[in-house]
């Protein structure tokens, strides 16, 4: 890879991500991607802005819905069945998702988020809460994990500036 300088690089060297969602399934994404590229040496910087701020809090009570995911086919009866976008509206269905789907995490031995979240806080990955979304949904900084600092746009963006690699998750 081609640095700005002309001379070459095998990898880069720093990472930031921008958490902007905050179910089951979208916390994945950017916890697998912030604790392998600290495992692989990489600085990382998480934003975590409106619905994903909710994954800093202490105390995790994550859901998933499959109102509008045509993608997310479970496996069942030996097939990969989606669930029609008419029966996700009904009163229990997106309870009952979110309880297969951790039901299948577990069955699978995937890391829960708090055991990422864990991890990522022991690499060192820097994670910068979102001070307008905690005055914004009225969180305190007692209501989180610690660790996280305070933060606005501006500070992701000094962050940002110095990475090698940006994602919006």
């Amino acid at each position: 890879m081609a640095d700005t300088a002309g001379g070459t690089r095998d990898n880069a060297r720093s990472m930031s991500l921008i958490v902007t969602k905050g179910t089951l399934d979208w916390a994945y994404p950017p916890f697998i991607l912030a604790t392998t590229a600290a495992a692989m040496g990489l600085e990382v910087t998480m934003f975590f802005t409106f619905y994903g701020l909710g994954l800093l809090r202490k105390k995790l009570d994550l859901e998933i819905t499959p109102l509008g995911n045509p993608a997310m086919k479970m496996p069942m009866a030996g097939m990969h069945l989606a669930l029609p976008n008419l029966l996700s509206v009904l009163p229990g269905v997106g309870s009952g998702a979110t309880a297969m789907m951790k039901s299948l995490i577990k069955r699978k031995g995937v890391a829960s988020i708090e055991e990422l979240r864990d991890l990522a806080v022991e690499a060192e990955v820097k994670m910068i809460a979102c001070q307008m979304t905690m005055d914004l949904f009225e969180y305190k900084l007692e209501d989180l994990i610690e660790g996280p600092v305070l933060g606005g746009a501006a500070t992701y963006i000094e962050a940002a500036v110095r990475s090698d690699i940006n994602l919006y998750i």
